[in-house]
């Protein structure tokens, strides 16, 4: 797991405040979904989860794959990469620090990637 401390404490805050950005963390979890999957899940339109994956993926908070499907297309699918989120109260202000899972399969990806 890695740790990131230079987040916006709003900006993660508006995005963890939206019910469909929690969703699609929730629902990507423990296995990638496609976009499409997503906004059944989420019962919105695709164009709303393309915008929140994007939040989402700006924040380093969701990982974007490509697969292969069996008619050898590709298309891509979205895995959460939260793990944690811990806001403290300091002299200072607010700070946020976010603690983001890496799966082996988002390891290996960039192996095969920065072979290239």
């Amino acid at each position: 797991m890695t740790t990131d401390d230079k987040y916006d404490v709003d900006a993660i805050a508006t995005l963890l405040a939206d019910e469909c950005a929690r969703t699609i963390l929730y629902e990507t979890l423990n296995e990638p979904m496609s976009a499409e999957a997503l906004s059944e899940q989420c019962d919105v339109s695709p164009q709303t989860v393309y915008r929140r994956l994007d939040d989402l993926k700006e924040h380093n908070l969701i990982a974007e794959q490509t697969r292969l499907s069996p008619a050898g297309h590709h298309y891509k699918v979205y895995a959460a990469t939260l793990n944690q989120v811990v806001v403290d109260l300091t002299t200072d202000g607010f700070e946020i620090r976010v603690t983001r899972r890496e799966r082996m399969a988002d390891k290996f990806t960039q192996f095969i990637e920065d072979m290239r």
